[in-house]
């Protein structure tokens, strides 16, 4: 996936949730808003006039010099496309998430790594224990330091890469959110030879890289 295909589905994402929010609560301060997409407050503002610009989204005012937003009938309809594009990515990221896990598990069980933990609670992770089941590697628990509660998918949460160290042998990256900082703090405890990467983060990381590299002010 190239960076221009990677972009628009991120801003298609951030439409779709707006919308989604606006169905469910047009009442909903563009604060809060910015916290259920996890986008800046500056953000919300630009894609509601974006919205609003395209007929998706009108707003009337509302007690205490607020607004409510609600959607047009074409903001309903352009929900429903964004779903469906939506549905078919995610179809499209499981197949391949789900080869790429399996080659990473192939490389880790060929490296001698039969007990590994998955470095990121994340829909990849999901996707590991499944491939794993197929391989033979045991898969002992989920560092995440930020990970809600004590079991993901009835696996142990770590909270440490130093604690994860005492149980398993191997580490497999499935941090979608900061797969780079978790990889080196992966590769500090364990050795980059026992921390696997699935090909979908390592080309996330690398359009990532490239995206901080030309947003570097040139010299």
């Amino acid at each position: 996936m190239g960076n221009a295909e990677s972009s628009d589905i991120e801003k298609s994402r951030i439409v779709l949730g707006l919308l989604e929010s606006v169905e469910r609560d047009g009442g909903a301060s563009q604060r809060r808003l910015a916290a259920e997409l996890g986008i800046a407050l500056g953000l919300v503002n630009a894609y509601l006039k974006r919205c609003m610009k395209k007929g998706w989204v009108k707003v009337t005012e509302a007690p205490a010099r607020r607004y409510a937003y609600y959607l047009t009938p074409h903001g309903f309809a352009e929900k429903s496309r964004l779903t469906v594009e939506f549905l078919s990515y995610s179809f499209s990221f499981f197949r391949a998430a789900r080869a790429d896990c399996a080659e990473a598990l192939a490389a880790a069980r060929a490296a001698g790594c039969n007990r590994i933990v998955l470095a990121g609670a994340s829909d990849l992770a999901e996707i590991a224990t499944i491939c794993a089941l197929d391989t033979g590697i045991a898969i002992v628990g989920v560092v995440d330091a930020d990970a809600a509660g004590e079991r993901f998918l009835s696996l142990p949460v770590i909270r440490s890469f130093e604690v994860a160290a005492e149980r398993c042998d191997g580490v497999l990256l499935t941090d979608l959110k900061n797969p780079t900082e978790t990889l080196a703090r992966a590769t500090d405890r364990f050795g980059r030879d026992r921390v696997f990467v699935p090909a979908v983060l390592t080309g996330r990381m690398r359009r990532a890289a490239d995206e901080a590299k030309s947003a570097e002010p040139a010299s």
